[in-house]
């Protein structure tokens, strides 16, 4: 006799969140359990088995296995506090979050001291590759619960590495982040650079996306967002940037590491938070080097 199918919570559902959570209720045989604190979040998948929960505390106390998809790393813990009088013993609760190593670790010892289970999986790639579940998800967790979870996982990912214990699941991804930050950046600088030079943009872009300066930021966010000036808001915007710079600070710091190119990186985001870009798609970042770069751009408390 095959075993029941255990049955999926979902908490957060936002941008990358409901796309996710969409995938699970379509393609898992047990029953998602969906919550977001905007009734119009838990709306958009009417139209999905996905059954919409009345709150946090309901989720949790049916939930074999409880997803989070949150802001960040406060958010989560305040979500974890908040589920332990009511979540079941030896339940699962599975981090999709990008939030702090030491965030995850501080959780996941406040769960396990629960008799919980804990695994921080944090997504990469866009919001078109979660409507697919073409993710890229990079786990810290012990053997055993990677094994629980790595097939629910599939259902959103077609990536999942499990990178270590937890904790390393945010390592990876922190270091993912950083280096499309920096990548944005450079870009952004050099596509400016071309054009003052008489190279028009698309013509950039396309020699060098045939060349050894091609990459998957120069693709994606170069060619549809940089180079049409479209940053739609509601995306991926720089404050959400600055949070996992800060994130990558914070460990570089705790690993005795000057992570310099991260910290000059973190001034072109603070300065287009500061220049009117605070809710647009972070590729925007070229619009400051437009308008003359940090000089002049950043307030006084950031110089």
């Amino acid at each position: 006799m095959q075993d029941k199918a255990p049955t999926i919570g979902f908490i957060g559902l936002g941008v990358m969140g409901s796309p996710m959570c969409r995938n699970m209720a379509d393609k898992h045989e047990g029953r998602v359990i969906a919550f977001d604190l905007e009734p119009a979040a838990i709306a958009t998948l009417q139209d999905t088995s996905a059954e919409p929960g009345q709150n946090i505390a309901e989720v949790a106390a049916i939930s074999d296995v409880m997803f989070l998809s949150l802001p960040g790393g406060p958010q989560v813990e305040a979500v974890c506090r908040a589920i332990l009088p009511v979540v079941r013993h030896g339940s699962t609760i599975v981090d999709l979050s990008t939030t702090s190593v030491a965030d995850a670790k501080r959780v996941a010892g406040l769960l396990q001291s629960a008799g919980l289970q804990f695994a921080d999986a944090p997504v990469a790639r866009t919001r078109e590759a979660a409507q697919r579940g073409e993710l890229s998800i990079m786990v810290g967790a012990d053997k055993a619960v990677f094994s629980r979870i790595r097939s629910m996982l599939h259902m959103i990912g077609s990536d999942v590495t499990h990178c270590g214990g937890v904790g390393t699941g945010q390592v990876v991804k922190l270091v993912n982040n950083m280096l499309v930050f920096e990548h944005t950046a450079a870009l952004a600088e050099m596509m400016v650079l071309a054009e003052r030079a008489g190279v028009e943009p698309a013509k950039l872009l396309d020699a060098v996306s045939k060349g050894s300066g091609d990459s998957f930021v120069l693709r994606n966010h170069g060619m549809k967002a940089m180079l049409p000036r479209v940053f739609p808001d509601k995306a991926f915007p720089p404050s959400y940037v600055l949070k996992d710079i800060g994130y990558v600070l914070e460990l570089a710091d705790d690993q005795g590491l000057e992570a310099h190119v991260a910290a000059l990186v973190r001034r072109y985001y603070e300065a287009a938070e500061a220049n009117g870009l605070s809710g647009k798609y972070f590729p925007c970042v070229i619009e400051i080097v437009e308008k003359g770069g940090l000089g002049d751009l950043l307030p006084p408390n950031l110089k």
